[in-house]
């Protein structure tokens, strides 16, 4: 019987595992739930604070060394010269709506459950065939048109624009504002084709002529492209939330849709133009939040105030204008309810309580 000569152990170095120092070491703070390096604005962080404060360091407050990443062309992480407008803490803005990632679910969620259901129940009653057949060409034409005004902000305009501002917390913001704007955009194309199959002769493709074709959007049109060519982050945002929406998005939405529906039979089109309506006085708070800041800077106030105003120059005409294109879907309706000039009253006058609240000057244009 053979004997096998046992092998010779290498002579390697073996591993030593130990813990790692700074984990293994026990805080004050070492079993909380909430993080302690920022100061919330109450005595308690909000769940918001705890998951968008600080998220993005920059080498304003933790990297002291500078950015950790950087561009083939040159700048490192978020420039703070990615818009024209200066801020002495950028970090100090905070999103009044609170909004992260779990409220938009728990949101959408609820958007989309109530829109369905009455939906539904609309479909089970017949309803869409109560509908004044003036009624059916409008939202077969022109409440479906708005969808690509929604998505063409929230896709182009708003999600850019959300990963150039130099905060965890701007660009939390507006990307919430972005999912919000693509979802009502999807909301009303998938309206678009439940009315489809269920009203016989409802043209459910008739949205992308009007869009792309008819003369009565064609300002709508080219105000969203000159938006979504803009490369100043806040002016975007600005343009956007706080003179393209208020004057040519609440007027549609609010002003005729909402007001004009219910007397063509209509029950369940205001409701769905609702949410986005819903959405929209979210980020109205948010963006006015921002330009408020900016707006009583500590050390930029006056240089922030004369470009706001030039900005407001740039971009209140090709609103106006393209409000003004609007007018003949106002007379296509045989239930008269309101007038367009009456509708734009109403959208202008919010729009300078909105300039005057800032302390801005309200364009000549108005």
């Amino acid at each position: 019987m053979s004997t096998q000569t046992p092998r010779e152990e290498r002579n390697v170095p073996k591993p030593v595992f130990t813990d790692a120092e700074a984990g293994a070491l026990e805080f004050p703070s070492s079993t909380s739930r909430h993080y302690n390096y920022f100061t919330p604005q109450k005595r308690r962080a909000t769940v918001y604070e705890d998951v968008t404060v600080d998220v993005q360091p920059d080498p304003e407050r933790h990297l002291s060394q500078g950015w950790i990443y950087g561009f083939g062309d040159g700048p490192g992480g978020y420039p703070q010269e990615w818009t024209a407008l200066k801020s002495s803490n950028w970090h100090e803005f905070l999103d009044p709506n609170e909004e992260w990632v779990q409220t938009i679910y728990r949101s959408g969620a609820n958007v989309v459950r109530q829109v369905q259901q009455t939906v539904a129940n609309a479909k089970a009653a017949h309803a869409f065939a109560g509908w004044n057949r003036g009624w059916v060409k409008v939202v077969e034409r022109h409440v479906g048109a708005w969808a690509h005004a929604e998505h063409g902000v929230g896709l182009y305009v708003y999600t850019p624009a959300q990963r150039n501002a130099p905060t965890n917390m701007i660009n939390n913001a507006m990307a919430v504002a972005a999912a919000h704007k693509l979802r009502f955009a999807q909301d009303l194309i998938l309206y678009n084709l439940d009315v489809t199959e269920d009203l016989e002769g409802f043209d459910g493709s008739a949205h992308r002529d009007a869009w792309q074709h008819d003369p009565v959007w064609q300002g709508v049109r080219e105000n969203v492209e000159r938006l979504t060519a803009t490369s100043d982050w806040a002016e975007a945002f600005f343009a956007s939330a706080l003179i393209f929406d208020p004057l040519v998005g609440e007027l549609f939405r609010s002003h005729f849709v909402m007001q004009v529906a219910a007397p063509q039979g209509d029950y369940v089109t205001p409701l769905v133009m609702g949410t986005g309506e819903a959405d929209a006085f979210r980020e109205h708070r948010g963006a006015r939040h921002l330009f408020e800041m900016l707006l009583n800077d500590s050390q930029h106030a006056d240089e922030n105030r004369a470009l706001l105003q030039k900005w407001l120059a740039k971009w209140v005409p090709p609103s106006v204008k393209a409000a003004r294109r609007l007018q003949p879907v106002w007379s296509q309706v045989s239930e008269k309810v309101v007038s367009f000039e009456e509708s734009f009253g109403r959208a202008a006058l919010r729009f300078d309580e909105l300039l005057d609240d800032l302390g801005l000057e309200s364009p000549k244009e108005l």
